[in-house]
């Protein structure tokens, strides 16, 4: 790649030769290293616009970039040049309008302190440092999405630059089309988002954190607990929803870890989670009335800073018997060498994610029952290798028994990765990314193609 003039932009650029660029080259995934030619940090929409130009007329490739938080890195790469949104951190909260707009580099955390300390809660992810943005562009699980919805299902208008330079606003009175597509079809796919208003939820100050750890069980009861949780799920109120990771860790060894946010009191949490409690031997059990705010902030502080991981998601829409759980919990039995952990979790689906119907969105699997997410995580980078193999192979299995990918938790091992990610909602995918980006300025590994 030839060397650039950057005068022409406004916006902070780091080149290899600053001495931040390693720090900001950084994925939050640590098992990726790319080496991108420059960063731009836009602090505005016209920024954006000037930044989105000058890739054009240089005819350089490019990604977009906010919260570092891509599975497999897919907003950075070697020799590209990065425009990277998350220095456009302003939030506004319009409580007259029941709205909140946020710009594009806004991250789970801020938008939860400045929405949980006005008494408000938000469909937003577990892990402080993504990009709320890039959260709801995939759907957006959270601890909320059986109360509140998806993250996307709370988008009620978007400003975007798109191929042009222009930018547009997209709402249900104009570019309908393009909102939806937004909803559920991933980063990156059509223009550089620069802003998102949804409608803010009722107030609901308290909240009761779920905490259950069954650590080393034996096998027969970690296949009791997942079937009672499917059993649980079918009529589960739709206030609470949990996140269940069968773990094999160096650390703590193996066991079934349960994290879950529930908008009541702990004595009705505690009622609805007797059936799953009563099939452990052994486990921590700790339920906590608090507010919203600190069920949110601890969730976030159980993450780590980053990682180094291989990592996919499924979607489950059957039961499964116990047969099938047994090679499930078996999945996860041996780690890989070098792995620190590994884990099978089950992220729960239905309640308001299923009252929507599945092509009133981009976001297709509305009927499914969990999220399956899998993955193996290191620390020693000669081990990456051994481990995204590791991963790889097991997946077949995953893959034999669910059916379609979530994009969020995406995986680079797929034959058709539009189908798996999108299902029919496809085909009026490809006509938007048509009508909207024709020359396919907007591309990555696995982006929607519009032929």
């Amino acid at each position: 790649m030839r060397d650039l003039d950057y005068k022409s932009l406004s916006s902070e650029i780091i080149t290899r030769n600053n001495f931040l660029y390693e720090e900001n080259r950084e994925a939050w995934n640590r098992a990726i290293q790319k080496y991108p030619k420059a960063i731009c940090y836009p602090k505005t929409a016209k920024e954006v616009i000037e930044a989105l130009k000058f890739v054009k007329e240089n005819k350089i490739k490019f990604r977009i970039r906010s919260g570092r938080h891509h599975y497999e890195g897919y907003s950075t790469g070697n020799d590209i040049f990065i425009i990277d949104v998350s220095k456009m951190n302003n939030i506004y909260v319009d409580e007259d309008n029941k709205t909140v707009k946020i710009d594009g580099g806004v991250r789970n955390r801020e938008l939860y302190e400045a929405l949980n300390s006005l008494g408000y809660p938000f469909p937003g992810g577990g892990c402080p440092t993504v990009g709320v943005i890039g959260f709801t562009l995939g759907g957006g699980w959270g601890y909320s999405s059986r109360l509140l919805g998806l993250g996307c299902d709370n988008l009620i208008e978007a400003e975007l630059v798109n191929c042009d330079g222009d930018l547009l606003t997209l709402n249900n009175d104009v570019n309908k089309d393009l909102l939806w597509a937004l909803k559920g079809s991933g980063g990156g796919n059509f223009g550089i988002v620069t802003s998102m208003t949804f409608k803010l939820p009722n107030k609901i100050e308290m909240a009761t954190l779920i905490n259950i750890d069954f650590n080393n069980i034996d096998i027969e009861e970690k296949i009791d607990i997942i079937e009672e949780l499917q059993n649980t799920y079918k009529t589960l109120d739709r206030r609470m929803n949990l996140k269940t990771a069968i773990y094999n860790s160096q650390e703590k060894g193996h066991g079934i870890k349960m994290t879950g946010l529930f908008y009541g009191k702990k004595e009705e949490a505690n009622k609805i989670l007797q059936s799953i409690k009563s099939k452990g031997s052994k486990m921590y059990y700790n339920l906590e009335y608090m507010t919203v705010l600190d069920a949110n902030r601890w969730i976030q502080d159980s993450h780590p800073d980053y990682e180094k991981y291989k990592s996919g998601g499924r979607f489950v829409l059957r039961d499964y018997n116990r047969e099938e759980i047994k090679k499930i919990i078996e999945v996860v039995s041996q780690r890989a060498e070098g792995s620190t952990y590994t884990a099978v979790s089950f992220y729960g689906l239905g309640g308001a994610v299923s009252d929507i119907e599945k092509n009133n969105t981009a976001f297709y699997y509305r009927n499914a029952k969990f999220i399956m997410g899998f993955q193996s995580v290191w620390e020693d980078l000669k081990y990456a290798e051994i481990n995204v193999n590791w991963v790889k192979e097991r997946f077949e299995f995953i893959k034999s028994i669910t059916e379609g990918s979530f994009i969020n938790f995406p995986i680079d091992s797929l034959d058709d990765y539009e189908k798996e990610y999108y299902g029919k909602n496809i085909v009026k995918l490809k006509e938007v990314k048509i009508k909207y980006d024709s020359n396919n300025i907007f591309n990555f590994e696995q982006s929607i193609k519009g032929i």
